[in-house]
């Protein structure tokens, strides 16, 4: 095992948009970007087909996307941060195309723009229909490439962190042919989200919360870990990640049916564009009993159907589907983890030197349930105050680190089968507490199980302590919204503690261990 002592230079672990984001931010001083792929390989970000949210139109503001962004969140957004975040769109719409990513645009130059799901305006700033996240990863990483300041570390995943006197002393990292342990008092996470735990996933399958285990481990606080969105409309079939059909489809006037065509979702509030919680438990609920779901866009789109999109339309095609004429199969599928590593208004973990970026963070800007199009927005509006806020920190003192064992390389295929089970779109006591009793063995062992049991144990537990139905969290045992609820934080001591005595807790009635916000 090789040693570098980085001198205080701050590490980036994660080369999705928030980790592009946050690197360029911090040019011109020094960094290292680590990533598992190649620079602009895989990531959630490259497979967002939906847009970056901006109240641009002469009939939009930031106050409607605020209060949108609200009502979606369902009680437990931080209002003064989403509104932070909501009035920066604007800004950083411009800054991403001086990074020389390509919006949509009409004939006259003006930015085109999209309705998504439960948004009360057309706001939705789009990249190549519906190929927004591989745009935006294009423009980014070709930006690192050509900026000298930024080291990027390719082909190496993060399997510590070195924590001395309460304060990150560096991380192990492992290569394709060593392990080597970096010193720096300075991490920012910015890893991605928890998709690959489950069997139907639109995530990469290497998404499964690493980010969360890492900051955990290291004693860092983290909230709303029970909040996964399920995208109502993935293509339903044997590849994985699941491929998106975009809610932008929805947008231009598909329609969800059946086998038989009807329109199931006619008499609910919004129809297919209501909240995508409301939307995935109507569709899911069919497939429970026995139909099949499917996404119909030929009348609103017919022809039309793979100019505007692009991308899906190519998808379909290489399943035997031709969207133009033929509806679209679907099922949903696990898609964004609203909760995260608790972070303050400038990214900064409950560890001292520790931050993180993107959906590996619960900043409360998306609460019990994203609004669509707004995720892309946080990780590049967040990552210049996450920049702001590494580069005010001094570099510390150089520490020797202690000599580690390397972490066996992550394996989540022993945890899809539990968490989908125990965590899916609808939820009970039984399912959970059972699922937790099988988790907590792998997740305090020592093997490729451990990471991903672990962050499965501890959203587990998480949605335990949640007794009460709220936003993308339904609980068939609790199915009323409990107005006094708030936002639950969780260590992992405190995770560890719950599930050792988790039968005798839930039997005498005492609430589960957790701080909360």
């Amino acid at each position: 095992m090789t040693r570098h002592d980085l001198n205080g230079r701050p590490i980036i672990i994660g080369g999705g948009i928030a980790g592009l984001m946050t690197a360029l931010r911090l040019a011109p001083e020094p960094v290292v970007l680590i990533t598992k792929a190649p620079l602009g390989g895989e990531a959630s970000s490259i497979l967002a087909q939906g847009g970056i949210a901006a109240s641009l139109g002469s009939d939009d503001s930031a106050d409607l996307h605020l209060a949108d962004t609200l009502a979606a969140g369902d009680g437990l957004c931080d209002e003064a941060l989403a509104r932070r975040v909501v009035e920066a769109a604007p800004q950083a719409i411009e800054h991403l195309g001086r990074l020389g990513a390509a919006f949509d645009r009409a004939r006259d130059g003006a930015l085109l723009l999209g309705l998504e799901a439960a948004h009360s305006r057309r706001r939705i700033v789009h990249a190549g229909g519906d190929a927004t996240g591989r745009e935006l990863v294009r423009a980014l990483a070709a930006a690192v490439r050509k900026t000298a300041s930024i080291a990027v570390f390719e082909g190496a995943e993060v399997r510590h962190l070195f924590v001395e006197d309460g304060e990150i002393a560096g991380v192990l990292a492992v290569g394709n042919r060593e392990a080597i342990q970096l010193s720096t008092n300075r991490v920012v996470l910015a890893t991605g989200g928890i998709g690959g735990l489950f069997d139907h996933t639109t995530n990469p399958l290497g998404s499964f919360g690493q980010g969360l285990a890492l900051a955990a481990r290291a004693g860092a606080e983290l909230a709303d870990l029970e909040f996964i969105q399920f995208h109502p409309t993935a293509l339903d079939g044997p590849l994985r990640p699941m491929p998106l059909v975009s809610e932008a489809v929805r947008g231009e006037g598909a329609l969800l049916i059946d086998e038989r065509g009807r329109r199931f979702l006619a008499d609910t509030p919004g129809g297919e564009l209501a909240p995508r919680d409301v939307v995935a438990r109507g569709v899911w609920r069919q497939l429970r009993a026995g139909h099949r779901v499917f996404l119909d866009a030929r009348q609103c789109l017919g022809p039309r159907f793979a100019e505007r999109f692009p991308a899906i339309s190519l998808l379909c095609r290489e399943a035997g589907i031709d969207p133009a004429i033929q509806p679209i199969p679907l099922r949903p599928a696990a898609h964004y983890h609203m909760g995260g590593v608790a972070v303050d208004t400038e990214g900064c973990s409950s560890v001292r030197g520790l931050w993180a970026c993107g959906e590996v963070a619960r900043t409360g800007l998306h609460g019990a349930n994203r609004l669509a199009s707004n995720s892309l927005l946080e990780a590049v509006v967040s990552a210049a105050w996450v920049a702001i806020s590494v580069a005010a920190a001094s570099p510390g003192a150089h520490r020797a680190l202690k000599p580690a064992i390397v972490p066996p390389r992550p394996d989540a295929s022993r945890i899809r089968s539990i968490a989908s089970r125990a965590l899916g779109i609808e939820r009970d006591g039984e399912t959970l507490r059972e699922a937790a009793s099988r988790l907590a063995p792998i997740a305090t062992g020592h093997d490729a199980g451990s990471d991903p049991a672990l962050v499965a144990l501890m959203m587990t537990i998480a949605a335990l302590r949640r007794e009460e139905s709220r936003g993308s969290h339904l609980r068939t045992d609790f199915p009323l919204r409990n107005a006094q609820s708030q936002s639950l934080r969780l260590t992992l001591d405190e995770m560890l503690e719950a599930s050792a005595n988790l039968s005798n807790t839930i039997s005498d009635g005492v609430a589960l261990p957790g701080r909360r916000a």
